[in-house]
């Protein structure tokens, strides 16, 4: 029985979007488990329609094209699940390419550990950046894990994941579209779900390939999305109105930027390329400590739609 639907959110990829439909169409062991294949596509003009429509003849299941003209990754996500009645629910991001065998394996994920959500691994690809941090960077946007597949007790982000829609996905819109522009959204999501008893599992063998396009493979770009990162626990917290918890994680955020703070300030003296992972560092410890309206970086929604325009221009 078609019990899955795969949720694509996209934004003015086209060649990364059809990279990423492409492996799913190449998908192996899961029959007819998948019940559509749902593209929102989040650009207020809608460019992604005809690339979808072009890719139809050779999809092995419903392609359904969404359009969330609002820019903002909850709200993306939200018109992808009000397109569908599928009770499992996998995420894929369209700078990702999945291997044939990932929602299989993610699938296989959720039956051996009964988690109401599973992730995978994913390995970073940072074709074009700078030699030196190149190799940080595809660290950076990669993600491991466990060596087998079992329960975790921390989760990561949407992409390359499986949900359980009854007890991970509650009500219409369960992606806080307060977080639009910033992200975030699935901090909350989790956050809320670990608060009502869900569990988290991991999958070792659904591994996706993530592509960083040329403006985000920068030391810039990642080290803003790695204090947009170290925001996160601060603010969970103080959604939470847990102040003591708020206090402890920028107790934690304050020395967490001073010790690596002087490791990268020493590391940029020597010239060594190490420096970028104690950027990194740093940059998460001062998002603790700087969790506060009017410090979040905007990566998403509007803002993404400018950077693509200056771009073209």
């Amino acid at each position: 029985m078609a019990d899955v639907a795969i949720i694509v959110p996209t934004l003015r990829r086209p060649q990364s979007l059809e990279r990423a439909l492409r492996s799913l169409f190449a998908q192996t062991g899961v029959g007819d488990r998948v019940s559509e294949i749902v593209v929102v596509d989040n650009d207020p003009s809608g460019s992604a329609e005809a690339g979808v429509e072009g890719l139809r003849a050779l999809a092995p299941w419903p392609l359904v094209y969404v359009h969330a003209p609002r820019p903002g990754v909850a709200t993306a996500r939200n018109a992808g699940l009000a397109a569908t009645r599928a009770p499992l629910i996998a995420f894929l991001d369209d700078d990702e390419a999945a291997a044939p065998g990932w929602l299989a394996a993610l699938l296989k994920g959720q039956e051996v550990t009964g988690a109401d959500v599973v992730f995978g691994p994913i390995t970073g690809r940072a074709p074009d950046a700078e030699a030196w941090v190149k190799p940080w960077l595809e660290r950076f946007f990669g993600r491991e894990g466990p060596e087998s597949t079992g329960l975790i007790e921390t989760p990561f982000g949407c992409g390359n994941s499986l949900m359980l829609r009854a007890t991970a996905l509650p009500g219409p819109a369960p992606f806080d579209s307060a977080s639009d522009q910033a992200g975030g959204e699935d901090d909350a999501l989790f956050a809320a779900l670990r608060a009502r008893g869900g569990r988290f599992g991991w999958a070792a063998g659904a591994m996706v390939e993530e592509f960083a396009p040329a403006h985000r493979a920068t030391l810039e770009y990642a080290l803003a999305r790695a204090f947009a990162y170290g925001q996160g626990p601060s603010q969970t917290a103080a959604a939470a109105r847990d102040w003591l918890a708020v206090a402890r994680w920028m107790v934690i955020g304050a020395g967490q930027a001073a010790v690596w703070g002087a490791g990268a300030a020493i590391m940029t003296l020597i010239g060594s390329s190490r420096r970028a992972e104690l950027y990194d560092r740093t940059a998460r410890g001062l998002g603790k400590l700087f969790w506060m309206k009017g410090f979040e970086p905007h990566f998403y929604g509007e803002r993404e739609v400018a950077r693509l325009d200056a771009a073209k221009a």
